[in-house]
């Protein structure tokens, strides 16, 4: 019988959900093995997110089945897991260009297909969303479907959660469905993930959650099980007002590795399809990730200073808070996808003496901007927030790069921030953090490594507000933050031309300022920011302020959404790499 399947090579004659409809129920199994293959080998030499596709290939061949998508309306909540739906919704072509400059996004995207009816890449968003939707459709009379499909870890955040507390006193049509691995990126923690572990064992003693917030719930079901997940969404699509479907899958599934090891499976990098196996890269002698150099050396500072302690939502692996975690597992937290609560939890912890090293990526730290400003920042708390994956952080596209951080936390009174150039410079503001500010302060570095292998020296105090200058020249002077200078240092070399590493953003290094501007007509400010209301701003701020005439070229991202693509090729398309940067440079000389 399998023999016959594998004959049919169904995959290869569906392009839409309409030719996905001419399958009989029978079909279907042998369409979910072509559908996983498809996706290990694609992403096996292309890289992406493998193992949260893989594990609801059945739940989104079945919902595109039996719902009238996209008529009917289907939200992926984060969005990892929707490769096999952007398969089967039209790009199976364009497929092997995901996550590439100019190809297909990694996640969902409302200007790329109809069938993507809502943009995600941050978690938690599904049910507010399609409970919009939901609302929408029964004010205009409208009859149709609303499916939410969220992961354990998701729906675990507030706004998850927010979104069930209104939606359970509705009559709107809506379907949660609870895509329930135990893991997201890590796994998954709290007491939410472990009423939800005791439901699949059926030692659950409690009231259903769900239940008690007025959802008609069902399952849990078995989310391989093609025959029975078809079932159910059919008797569902008959029930009115919000309903919950609980459904048991694994992460990685079909991929022997992946389901052994989801962590490093949820985005291995390239493998080979056929094996499984990772394809090593060759890491030798190279300067560490700035995310391993900060967690190692939190875990260096943390066993001197007793009143240390992390805290990560949701990416102790992402953030290397995992060292601190193995070390002092006692004074480092990981919260879960709870960006708020991470924060407004390191102020409490601050009140109380304690060192609170407050890790959160660039992009997701906009979740907490409410409790940044009045919890931490009013009452001048020094919590220490490291800003991981801080610029263009590459395929991971829009919902990803840190571009905004600069911009939108320069506003904030009380505020310290900081953008060291490489792994020394984070080493050492670390440490002088932790020496007794009586503000908060933050951290900003980007992904991937840095340029230093001997980064691991004797820690050396850095003065606040304190800027750098890294090279003599004349006429012109380039200001630069963060870890773009390495790129300004190699694009002026042989030009005559000064290069500060201002370091600080805000405060500014003022007398440093004073003094670049009497001594160069031309200034260029460079940043791997936005342009408006970052680095360059302030500088132009307080050109303002002083009443200074010079001529400042502000360089950085200019004002529009930057799509997917490597890092690489993504400042090429923005002129801010060495090749473009010199001839700026040169023409303004």
């Amino acid at each position: 019988m399998y023999f016959c399947y594998v004959l049919k090579n169904l995959l290869k004659h569906i392009n839409s959900v309409s030719d996905l409809r001419q399958l009989s129920p029978s079909e279907l199994p042998q369409l979910a093995k072509e559908l996983r293959q498809f996706i290990i080998e694609i992403v096996a030499t292309k890289e992406g997110h493998l193992g949260a596709s893989l594990g609801v290939v059945e739940l989104t061949i079945a919902l595109h089945y039996v719902f009238n998508t996209p008529d009917d309306l289907l939200i992926w909540d984060v969005g990892h897991q929707a490769y096999g739906h952007k398969i089967l919704t039209g790009r199976k072509a364009e497929f092997h260009t995901n996550r590439q400059h100019k190809g297909i996004s990694g996640f969902p995207k409302r200007d790329e297909s109809v069938f993507d009816a809502f943009g995600t890449g941050h978690s938690s968003t599904s049910i507010s969303a399609a409970l919009g939707m939901a609302i929408a459709s029964q004010l205009k009379g409208e009859n149709r479907q609303h499916i939410a499909v969220i992961g354990d870890a998701s729906i675990a955040s507030g706004m998850a959660f927010e979104g069930l507390n209104h939606a359970g006193v509705t009559t709107a049509n809506l379907l949660v469905i609870l895509n329930d691995n135990a893991i997201g990126i890590d796994p998954s923690v709290g007491a939410l993930k472990q009423y939800l572990t005791n439901v699949k064992k059926g030692t659950q003693k409690q009231d259903n959650i769900f239940e008690s917030l007025n959802f008609d719930y069902s399952g849990p079901i078995d989310g391989h099980d093609m025959e029975a997940i078809i079932t159910e969404l059919e008797r569902l699509k008959t029930i009115e007002g919000p309903k919950f479907l609980h459904i048991i899958t694994t992460k990685g599934k079909g991929l022997k590795q992946a389901e052994t090891d989801q962590v490093k499976y949820h985005a291995p990098g390239k493998f080979d399809a056929t094996t499984g196996d990772l394809i090593s890269k060759n890491n030798k002698n190279l300067p560490p990730k700035y995310q391993d150099v900060f967690g190692l050396t939190l875990v260096e500072l943390a066993k001197k200073n007793q009143s240390i302690v992390g805290i990560t939502p949701a990416m102790p692996t992402g953030s290397s808070l995992k060292y601190m975690m193995e070390v002092l597992p006692d004074r480092a937290f990981d919260v879960g996808i709870a960006e708020q609560h991470a924060v407004t939890m390191a102020a409490g912890m601050a009140t109380q003496g304690l060192i609170p090293f407050c890790n959160i990526y660039s992009t997701f730290l906009q979740r907490a901007y409410d409790q940044i400003i009045h919890d931490v920042a009013l009452q001048s708390l020094p919590v220490i927030f490291c800003i991981d994956r801080a610029g263009l952080v590459g395929e991971d596209g829009a919902t990803h790069h840190g571009v905004f951080d600069l911009a939108y936390l320069r506003c904030i009174p009380n505020l310290i921030i900081v953008a060291p150039r490489n792994e020394k410079e984070l080493r050492n503001i670390m440490y002088s953090a932790q020496k007794g500010l009586a503000q908060p302060i933050a951290i900003r570095y980007p992904r991937g490594r840095g340029l230093t292998p001997n980064w691991k020296s004797d820690f050396e105090a850095i003065e606040i507000g304190t800027g750098v200058q890294l090279e003599q020249g004349e006429n012109l002077a380039i200001l630069s933050v963060g870890a773009i200078s390495n790129t300004v240092s190699n694009a002026i070399n042989g030009l005559n031309c000064a290069h500060y590493d201002m370091r600080f953003i805000k405060p500014l290094d003022e007398p440093l300022l004073h003094s670049i501007f009497k001594t160069f007509s031309k200034i260029i400010t460079i940043e791997d920011g936005v342009i408006r209301g970052g680095f360059g701003s302030a500088v132009l701020e307080f050109a303002a302020m002083h009443h200074y005439k010079n001529d400042v070229i502000v360089k950085g991202i200019p004002d529009t959404f930057i799509d997917q693509g490597s890092v690489d090729t993504l400042f090429e398309s923005l002129e801010l790499d060495i090749d473009s940067l010199q001839k700026s440079i040169k023409a303004n000389l």
